[in-house]
């Protein structure tokens, strides 16, 4: 607002005024594209003019003033491909059939302008890139048009032959590629499966191949796109054929049987050497080379049968028995000679056929119990057979009774043609205590080819019995006796009870008339020691360590020493002098003691134990130091070669000097 005053007053002179300034616009601010770079997809393969996206740019200009803020779009790079329109910014396709496997992405460049696009206007560029989306626009190829794989003979089903792989540069499901063999003479002898990892076609055999039967075999298989594009179905056909050509190779199979199995038949007791039948093996390869057979002994562990390894007749090698055995299964070897001796085995089973070669004989073997009382003209028992051969169609058992017994006045048979026989009781009075057991032969046929007969005794025993004709006593020992021995072996069991029970009474009494033991070895004795010295003394040929356990007498221990010998009849107390003490028992004072003993011994010869001197070496010149050979007279034997022998032995030569002067002062004594 503006308004005029006075200058000295300050007063207005006029009312105030309204004045409206505008400022003119100028292009000073250049296009912006606010949310770019841009990244956009278009299928491949779409029509020229198809839109991709919309690129928008902003001015800060006045709008309304000129042209400055009018845009013109362009496009700086990717033609010829793509177009953009000027006033719109939409970018559209300008290149038909473009494909993604050739080209798959594109940068792309677009300028505004403001001014309207003309000169001296400003400009802002932007970024877009355009990616190609598949579609199903190319079909499956095969890389090859013939594919040869190859198979050995040996192979099993379901075993892989090879694989094929139709290539299509599509993408996911338009790439996809599904396969079947349309055609061949070996499709009832491979199949197709897809491995899916891989992608691949996989044949694999279905059934076995023969190299000798058929050598090659021809397959066709088609692979093509399950997912197809209706827009470009023109395009077609979605599908491509290749020829597989499949090689048998020969592999060394073994030989091979005419037959799966093999039954015969052959008689019982047919002699050695009977032939049972014949197998027959070949060897199925171009070699055909020949087969030699074998029986497992495994299978015939007790050895019935032979084969001959060149042609496979199968014999016998000793009678059989159909009675025993009569099915026989074994196995037969096959094995080509040359090659890798491949071998195979068939089942033989071989029947052995009956021959009336077993007797008949009862069915059972019970004794028949009859009363004393029974009537003339009763039936007793009624008898039935067995045969272990075939019954025979119409076959049947006839009985009668034997020559020797056919007019006796006790029995009589009476065959009733069902293979069985009734015995009938021609008389009456039997008694027990006149005969209480018959033996009845009878005659047994069985009417087979050839017939057998036997003679089979039936035994009756008369029994005693009550007016009820029931049983009441027989003499059959089992009835008498309970079960258990017979009274001889009772008699023998106590006698030996008697013999034992003696001899333990004997054996008692003669421990207890045994003299008391001389002298009483404690388990620690002090004489042990001596067993750190292995030499007795120069001389001898022993110069083993002594062992104690001579001297020792676990009976002694106990107080109780027996003697060996025969016992004197008189018995005389012990000198006074005794034993010494267990504790303080001396080598030297001890067999001092035990010669006194002896020689003061009244019965003759002083008896000895020999617990006590035991083994005393071989080959010494002193001899034995046992008192067996003592007297109670004076000695003749002369001692004073042991002075002789050096220090070691001067106790023993003082021992036997101190002997013989006691003696001989004793005797001085009573001389005087």
């Amino acid at each position: 607002m503006l308004s005029a005053v006075d200058r000295d007053t300050n007063k207005p002179l006029e009312p105030p005024s309204e004045f409206i300034v505008k400022v003119q616009d100028i292009n000073d601010n250049p296009p912006e594209f606010l949310h770019g770079p841009y990244y956009a997809r278009v299928p491949e393969m779409s029509n020229v003019g198809t839109s991709v996206m919309q690129v928008t740019a902003t001015d800060a200009d006045d709008p309304t003033y000129g042209n400055s803020a009018r845009l013109v779009y362009s496009i700086l790079q990717g033609q010829p491909y793509f177009s953009v329109e000027p006033q719109t910014g939409i970018i559209r396709t300008a290149l038909p059939n473009m494909d993604r496997e050739a080209r798959q992405e594109y940068d792309v460049v677009i300028q505004a302008k403001d001014m309207g696009g003309h000169m001296g206007g400003l400009s802002g560029t932007t970024e877009v890139k355009i990616t190609l989306t598949d579609v199903n626009d190319n079909p499956p190829k095969f890389p090859q048009s013939v594919y040869p794989m190859s198979v050995s003979e040996d192979k099993v089903p379901g075993e892989e032959v090879g694989r094929l792989k139709a290539k299509d540069p599509d993408l996911g499901d338009n790439g996809l590629v599904n396969y079947r063999l349309v055609d061949g003479d070996g499709m009832n002898m491979f199949e197709l499966s897809v491995d899916s990892e891989t992608r691949e076609a996989v044949i694999k055999l279905k059934k076995m191949v023969d190299f000798e039967t058929k050598r090659s075999y021809t397959l066709k298989v088609e692979g093509s796109n399950p997912h197809v594009d209706p827009q470009f179905l023109a395009w077609g056909p979605y599908k491509d054929e290749a020829t597989i050509k499949i090689s048998v190779e020969d592999a060394d199979e073994p030989p091979v049987f005419v037959a799966p199995s093999y039954t015969f038949e052959v008689e019982e007791n047919a002699p050695e050497g009977t032939l049972v039948g014949r197998v027959h093996a070949k060897d199925t390869d171009v070699a055909n080379n020949p087969v030699r057979y074998m029986i497992p002994r495994y299978t015939d562990v007790e050895q019935f049968f032979a084969i001959n390894t060149e042609d496979g007749m199968i014999t016998t090698m000793r009678p059989l028995d159909r009675e025993t055995q009569n099915w026989h299964n074994i196995s037969v070897s096959a094995t080509e000679i040359g090659g890798h001796h491949q071998d195979t085995k068939v089942r033989v089973n071989i029947k052995v056929k009956d021959v009336n070669d077993n007797p008949p004989e009862f069915a059972t073997n019970n004794e028949v119990l009859m009363c004393e009382s029974v009537a003339p003209g009763k039936v007793i028992e009624t008898v039935s057979a067995v045969d272990k051969d075939e019954m025979a169609h119409r076959q049947h058992f006839t009985f009668s009774l034997a020559p020797e017994v056919a007019h006796n006045n006790n029995f009589s048979l009476k065959d009733n043609r069902d293979s069985t026989a009734s015995i009938y009781v021609l008389r009456k009075g039997f008694s027990r205590l006149t005969q209480d057991v018959y033996y009845l032969p009878i005659e047994i046929n069985d009417n087979g080819f050839p017939a057998m007969s036997s003679t089979n005794t039936l035994t009756i025993r008369v029994c005693s019995c009550d007016s009820k004709n029931t049983i009441l006593s027989c003499n059959v020992e089992p009835y008498v006796l309970p079960a258990g021995l017979s009274t001889g072996a009772l008699i023998a069991i106590l006698a030996c009870i008697v013999i034992l029970l003696a001899i333990v009474v004997l054996f008692v009494a003669l421990r207890r008339q045994k003299k008391e033991p001389l002298i009483v070895f404690e388990e620690e004795d002090i004489r042990e020691n001596i067993i750190t010295y292995d030499d007795e003394g120069g001389g001898e040929e022993d110069t083993e360590a002594f062992d104690i356990a001579t001297l020792q007498n676990p009976d002694g221990a106990n107080g109780f020493l027996p003697r060996k010998d025969i016992k004197p009849e008189l018995q005389y107390p012990l000198r006074p002098g005794g034993r010494p003490a267990a504790n303080s028992v001396d080598v030297d004072d001890f067999i001092k003691t035990r010669i006194a003993e002896a020689d003061s011994d009244p019965t003759a010869p002083p008896y000895d134990s020999i617990q006590i001197y035991g083994y005393e070496g071989r080959g010494s010149l002193a001899g034995s130091l046992s008192s067996l050979e003592s007297v109670t007279t004076e000695s003749d034997l002369d001692y004073d070669y042991l002075q002789s022998w050096g220090p070691r032995f001067k106790k023993l030569a003082d021992l036997y000097g101190t002997k013989d002067c006691s003696i001989h002062d004793g005797d001085d004594g009573e001389d005087s």
